[in-house]
């Protein structure tokens, strides 16, 4: 099972790098600060977040259906400081056994699935009780006037150029009817600076298992 989007893949490849030297990088580690034990990260792109997992986890499963990227992340793999496995899967139907992992992991990809419900049903499902869900995404606004450009965005072009991405997704809602607390979250703009686009609103932070 999987999804193969090779336009995008070269694209998101190449805009990741120049992404993190222009500053997603700290907000790559703040993710994965404090992290300990076994980790799964859902949807791991080309492995940008693998160097930043801190020495306490002991294993990090890297999730990606996409065969380019995912080949991008075997790479990226020995550059980090813990064991990293790079396995397909899709965000419905993680490789792992219920209960198994001490932290999941979603950077930028809650846009994109097809059922942002479900995949945080099943990072439920694979949480040990109280286990922690770690997450950087873009979300809907907060203000009138790009909600509705985000609307206009969703409705036309940018899932079709973007690999499936939805902009005005309320992902914090969605994690808390997941049955997830929410303990920190952090709002800002990115790109801090220029003209806001329908992908600037973001958010950071972590959530229980409730």
């Amino acid at each position: 099972m999987g999804v193969s989007h090779p336009i995008f893949a070269r694209q998101f490849a190449r805009a990741s790098v120049a992404l993190d030297a222009a500053g997603m990088a700290a907000h790559r580690r703040r993710l994965v600060t404090g992290l300990r034990g076994l980790v799964v990260e859902v949807g791991a792109g080309n492995g940008r977040n693998l160097p930043h997992y801190p020495p306490a986890v002991t294993r990090v499963l890297a999730v990606e259906p996409e065969p380019r990227l995912r080949a991008l992340a075997r790479a990226a793999a020995p550059a980090a400081r813990v064991p990293v496995t790079v396995a397909a899967g899709m965000a419905e139907a993680l490789p792992i056994a219920g209960g198994a992992a001490d932290v999941v992991v979603f950077s930028l990809v809650l846009c994109s699935v097809p059922d942002q419900a479900a995949a945080l049903a099943e990072a439920r499902r694979i949480l040990r009780p109280g286990g922690e869900l770690r997450f950087y995404e873009h979300v809907v606004a907060e203000t009138p006037g790009l909600r509705r450009a985000q609307r206009v965005a969703d409705a036309t072009l940018w899932p079709l150029f973007c690999a499936g991405c939805h902009t005005a997704r309320d992902t914090l809602a969605a994690i808390r009817t997941a049955g997830f607390a929410v303990t920190d979250v952090d709002r800002f703009r990115f790109p801090a600076s220029g003209v806001p686009t329908p992908a600037s609103p973001h958010v950071l932070g972590a959530a229980i298992r409730s």
